[in-house]
């Protein structure tokens, strides 16, 4: 039985919004509806984590999120019943069912722990200290732009999340957790669509894409 978590409980401080950022409202819908659309149909149960007081939508799990990011995941998986586990940030409101499909069937392979949505880098990127100084130019064609959904073997995914609170501060994606504990991760080829509403222009982007 596959479960959805969804991360939820960001303050949306960027996006210059009032409430929480996933309840901003996007085609006249809170933002994370978009997500738990897509996930309900894909996922037989979904967990969502939520600022303290605020309510789940309507046939979701709802749980308090925590101060870091995998804080709120922790939280969520301890609330599911499930595995594989797919974790997504209601950030990305242009989630795809068949973009979460995708990863958790990458993840059928028995030698991964993890499959990760990520679009192919396209810009050229350089490395620069805290001088500005460009120290190289590296290889785009090795580098992929990480996203959500994350799909994981479920007791992976609580072992990854068993680390202390310093390792915990330090992820900004629970892909990163499994890789430092040895485990493999492959990536699952998304599109720059699947992007994350960070500021009001994305917000307006969103918008104009979602119908």
């Amino acid at each position: 039985m596959a479960v959805a978590l969804i991360v939820a409980a960001g303050r949306g401080e960027r996006l210059g919004s009032e409430g929480p950022k996933a309840f901003v409202a996007l085609r006249g819908r809170p933002m994370l509806e978009w997500s738990v659309e897509v996930l309900s149909a894909v996922c037989d149960q979904v967990v969502v984590a939520l600022p303290p007081g605020v309510h789940a939508p309507a046939g979701t799990i709802g749980v308090v999120g925590g101060a870091e990011r995998s804080h709120s995941v922790r939280n969520a998986l301890h609330a599911a019943s499930g595995d594989p586990v797919l974790v997504h940030d209601a950030a990305r409101p242009l989630l795809t069912a068949e973009l979460a499909q995708a990863c958790l069937d990458a993840l059928d392979a028995r030698d991964l722990d993890a499959a990760i949505a990520a679009a192919p880098v396209t810009d050229t990127i350089k490395e620069a200290g805290a001088d500005r100084v460009v120290a190289r130019t590296l290889d785009r064609s090795r580098l992929w732009a990480i996203q959500t959904p994350q799909a994981f073997r479920a007791a992976v995914l609580h072992r990854a999340l068993e680390a202390g609170a310093g390792v915990l501060a330090q992820a900004t994606d629970d892909a990163w957790l499994v890789e430092r504990a040895g485990g493999r991760v492959r990536v699952v080829e998304s599109s720059a669509a699947n992007f994350k509403v960070t500021t009001a222009h994305d917000l307006a982007v969103a918008e104009g894409l979602l119908c």
